[in-house]
């Protein structure tokens, strides 16, 4: 999570990061690579912050979303939320429902037959969401990319823990005081039906604080059931001549940082093959990290459509599907117990349709299954095991 619930939004910043997000002229920003905070101006008074009577409840209600027939220009509002960067939300907001509308298309192309349901739906504290949901296609069991523009608070202690690094995401913040944000994504989770066709997640977001900081996050893995090498040369590969592009030290980086953060930590395995995954991003300029999230989201279909297309057709055993449905459970597992954007959504009060979209429609456990030694299916738990790199 993907963090997993949707969150997106933004429109143009400036070349300098601390005139592009001016929160009552201070700005704080969170450096890549360690938890430390370092700020340009003080984030507010010696006391911090206090969250204004108006801001989101904690919990904005699970059925507090209401559905609309038509889909509003944007979800992103002047004046709606903390104070904060208005024209890159609505940048990043556009960015993504393009994308949404690019994605589906596609995916609507390599299945042949299905299609992608919508809904949209708004909140009376503002922002809202899209889901576009294709079930049962002729390729694909399930497959969804939910937009979402959050405005809400929560509690400094929950805010924490949606980071693993240790990140104050509470600065500029009296002690103790509720913390309103503003976060806008693209999620996206696609399952097919082949066996031999990976399961793939994506998810690009863009967060506000009430307290001034500001950070990008996101990324794209794959989900195997069963090992092909050169379907992950070309999966790494695509992103890794992207990160090249903006930084020598991202791919790296962001790799293992995906190695790290997808573990089902129970088990003692990688809920898949990998890919990239970032948090935290803003020690560049909010165009900048822009960017790099517009390329990577806009590299989705390269990365991945090829590699469906090339195993929709192939042909299976009934032990090879429920070895796939293993795998489903185990990313079950994960989703609902580790993901990030999982928990956050819940603790939130998010649409819980959208939340749970990532699940797959049918998974299988079997009590203390072990593959055969020496089988595919072994191969492919050992890297789940031992993560290796493909590029």
């Amino acid at each position: 999570m993907k963090i997993t619930v949707a969150l997106f939004a933004f429109l143009s910043a400036s070349s300098s990061s601390a005139d592009a997000f001016s929160v009552n002229s201070k700005l704080v920003t969170i450096s890549r690579g360690g938890s430390a905070l370092g700020s340009t101006a003080e984030a507010g008074t010696s006391e911090g912050k206090k969250a204004p009577a108006d801001a989101p409840p904690v919990n904005i209600g699970w059925d507090s979303h209401q559905a609309v027939d038509k889909i509003p220009e944007s979800l992103v509002r002047e004046g709606d939320g903390p104070d904060g960067n208005y024209p890159m939300r609505a940048k990043f907001e556009k960015m993504i429902r393009e994308a949404q509308i690019a994605i589906t298309a596609a995916i609507e192309e390599i299945d042949g037959e299905g299609k992608f349901k919508e809904d949209a739906w708004t909140r009376p504290t503002g922002g809202g969401g899209m889901s576009r949901v294709l079930a049962d296609g002729k390729v694909f069991e399930k497959a969804g990319v939910n937009l979402s523009v959050v405005y809400g608070s929560m509690p400094p202690e929950a805010l924490q823990a949606a980071t693993e690094r240790g990140v104050d995401r509470a600065k500029g913040m009296a002690p103790g005081e509720r913390v309103p944000f503003f976060a806008c994504g693209l999620s996206s989770v696609m399952h097919p039906k082949n066996p031999f066709a990976p399961t793939m997640h994506f998810n690009y977001r863009y967060f506000e604080t009430d307290g001034g900081l500001w950070w990008f996050g996101g990324g794209t893995d794959i989900t195997p059931s069963y090992l092909n090498e050169d379907d992950m040369k070309h999966f790494h590969g695509t992103y890794k001549e992207i990160c090249d592009k903006y930084d020598p030290n991202y791919y790296k980086e962001f790799k293992e940082w995906a190695d790290n953060y997808f573990v089902i930590k129970h088990r003692g395995e990688t809920r898949g093959l990998g890919g990239i995954f970032f948090d935290d991003q803003n020690n560049k300029t909010p165009e900048e990290h822009f960017e790099f999230s517009k390329e990577c989201l806009n590299a989705v279909i390269k990365a991945y459509g090829p590699i469906v297309e090339k195993h929709k057709n192939d042909p299976f055993t009934e032990e090879q599907k429920k070895w796939q449905l293993i795998r489903r459970g185990r990313y079950v597992e994960f989703n609902l117990v580790y993901d990030r954007g999982t928990v956050f959504g819940l603790k939130t009060g998010g649409r819980i349709e959208s939340i749970l979209m990532s699940l797959p429609e049918t998974a299988r456990w079997e009590y203390d299954h072990n593959p055969e030694p020496g089988s595919p299916e072994a191969e492919f738990l050992e890297i789940c095991r031992n993560p290796r790199d493909w590029v």
